[in-house]
């Protein structure tokens, strides 16, 4: 079978697992990272150079699509995408897409963070038909797991980057089969992409809920609000305590550590960067 993919770093496992499999690439479309620490390409890249193959920055086109015809291309396999792909059903004959929920539970452009906010005890990543409203296909296969109530954004996104693989496998192995014998979803909420409310720090309430809020956010950082600065917070620690410090209030630094007062405890704020003053 020949394919074209999209794929960053963090998913490049399912694009691997599909050569393995005898699948022969045949052009590579991703995206220059505005973050390479959180989202990598390099070694999607220099896989993609390795082989030979083109490699397109530019969002897919309907041109595209035809180009991939013309290259006697026969599926599109989306691991890894932030833009909306234009129907492909007139120039190829399979498109999928590997999406990091267990539809119908989860779609949207990053569902991780919402996982671990509302503690899910079960998670896992879904294969799907490509369709044109975002994550509806039909499900050729699914890949579940355990999450513990414990479980950071990190360690998920590493559970996922793990049960994609085993998923990846079985989908090229058994593709036809899967294909044809794919399930339509039912209706399911759309989960809506973070905003910089949703991940900034509210200091006037409980010490478990501030850090569920940093957990959840892991790599992508978290916002808080110091002494009329706005921080990027990367790493933070808290433990209950009574106190009668004011919520929000310093109490305390060292070096570069802030602690700060929450509502039954304190925060202590160990990796940050300030963004400046908060425009009044």
């Amino acid at each position: 079978m020949r394919f074209a993919f999209t794929a960053s770093d963090r998913y490049l496992g399912i694009i691997e697992s599909f050569v393995n499999a005898g699948w022969t690439p045949v052009k590579l479309f991703t995206l220059p990272s505005d973050d390479s620490r959180v989202f990598p390409v390099n070694a999607t890249l220099n896989f993609a150079v390795q082989r030979g193959l083109p490699i397109q920055l530019s969002p897919i086109k309907t041109e595209d699509l035809q180009g991939l015809s013309a290259l006697g291309c026969d599926a599109l396999v989306v691991a890894s995408y932030s833009f909306k792909i234009p129907d492909w059903v007139p120039y190829l004959k399979y498109a999928i897409n590997f999406h990091p929920s267990p539809l119908p539970a989860g779609r949207g452009p990053y569902p991780m963070i919402r996982a671990i906010q509302e503690k899910w005890a079960k998670w896992g990543v879904t294969c799907h038909k490509l369709a044109p409203t975002f994550d509806s296909g039909d499900i050729l296969d699914r890949e579940e797991f355990e999450l513990a109530q414990t479980d950071t954004h990190d360690i998920l996104d590493i559970k996922i980057q793990m049960a994609n693989k085993r998923l990846a496998v079985r989908v090229a192995q058994n593709f036809a089969l899967l294909w044809q014998n794919s399930t339509p979803q039912p209706p399911s909420e759309f989960w809506r992409l973070w905003s910089d409310a949703d991940k900034t720090l509210n200091f006037i309430s409980n010490v478990a809920d501030i850090l569920r809020v940093v957990d959840s956010f892991g790599i992508h950082e978290v916002i808080a609000h110091v002494n009329g600065y706005r921080v990027k917070v990367k790493r933070a620690l808290g433990w209950t305590e009574v106190h009668q410090d004011t919520p929000g209030h310093v109490v305390h630094t060292f070096n570069n550590i802030l602690v700060i007062a929450a509502l039954d405890g304190y925060i202590a704020i160990t990796e940050w960067t300030s963004e400046g003053l908060i425009p009044s």
